[in-house]
């Protein structure tokens, strides 16, 4: 099974969006059973909450349910136990490339979406609703992306 981690600052805006997207897209293509998913933050503030209420009703308006996710820190194991641990902005790769010393693949999450101008997920939590349907727009754009890279690397017989 392929394991892929979403890091942000706290783990209850940009990873749980991420996460939620991707699942999405999994049981799209009917590779849920192929590939786990799971977010984490880089800081420990929310830890045990549930995603942001706005994260939660952007996502709800796309048709994801976030409310089963609940946040938490990210440790030195998931650099392990991770094929993917994929971070939404150049603090936190920073922070978790150091976290992983080369022990798992950290990659910014928009290098897998490598059309868009942008390269970093900017965090909504400071803003508006909008701001939301702004990160909603990118991880989609860059969920394609990484469906196509696990296909490639791991998933070469299911095309």
């Amino acid at each position: 099974m392929v394991r892929v981690l979403f890091v942000c600052l706290g783990n209850i805006c940009r990873s749980p969006l991420a996460q939620g997207v991707f699942e999405d897209v999994l049981r799209r293509e009917e590779l849920e059973d192929e590939v786990f998913v799971d977010s984490a933050g880089t800081g420990s503030w929310h830890v045990g909450s549930p995603p942001d209420d706005r994260a939660q009703r952007s996502a709800s308006a796309r048709g994801l349910d976030l409310s089963a996710q609940r946040a938490r820190r990210i440790s030195a194991d998931d650099c392990e136990e991770f094929d993917y641990v994929l971070t939404m902005d150049e603090q936190n790769y920073r922070t978790v490339a150091s976290l992983c010393r080369g022990s798992a693949v950290v990659r910014p999450f928009l290098d897998f979406a490598p059309h868009s101008p942008e390269h970093e997920v900017p965090d909504p939590y400071g803003g508006g609703p909008d701001g939301f349907g702004h990160v909603l727009d990118l991880v989609e754009e860059a969920s394609e992306g990484l469906l196509d890279d696990i296909r490639e690397r791991h998933l070469k017989e299911r095309g």
